[in-house]
């Protein structure tokens, strides 16, 4: 991975922003996968601004890699701002930008984002299995619960 780009994820994990549930929010999208154990809630919170429904600001929980993390911290940001429309349109690629060009093997974290981000804005359940024994099913199961993040430190 490029050393600019492993700074700046890095960085992003170091300090997220908008890392948490959100409890007023509008709109909730939940994605994950069975297979590699990556799992991201999104929340979004809408206002009017300009006569448009805009997106005032988002949070995110996730299990998962450092790098959907850090996709899920800046792609926070970039979101405010946007009308549903406007997000909608927004790549995986795009919502990771800030962080530089993800290495292939990392593209599926962005992707992670991108998938939460349209279930919130679409109001879709994850496409992945959420039987009740999967971490996917038991917060799909109970939306109000606490989700803890840990970060494992690089030695």
């Amino acid at each position: 991975m490029n050393d600019d780009v492993e700074a700046r994820i890095e960085e992003a994990i170091k300090n997220p922003q908008n890392l948490g549930e959100m409890a007023d929010a509008d709109a909730v999208g939940t994605v994950g996968s069975a297979d590699c154990g990556d799992m991201l809630r999104m929340w979004l919170k809408f206002k009017e601004q300009d006569g448009k429904k805009v997106i005032d600001r988002a949070s995110f929980q996730s299990f998962g890699c450092q790098t959907a993390i850090a996709v899920a911290s800046v792609a926070t940001q970039l979101l405010a701002g946007k009308t549903e429309a406007e997000a909608k349109a927004m790549s995986g690629e795009e919502l990771a930008a800030p962080l530089g060009a993800l290495p292939p093997v990392r593209i599926h974290c962005a992707q992670l984002v991108e998938g939460a981000l349209r279930a919130a804005l679409t109001g879709e359940k994850s496409e992945q299995p959420s039987g009740s024994d999967t971490l996917l099913g038991k917060l799909n199961a109970t939306p109000s619960a606490k989700v803890k993040v840990v970060l494992n430190k690089k030695s």
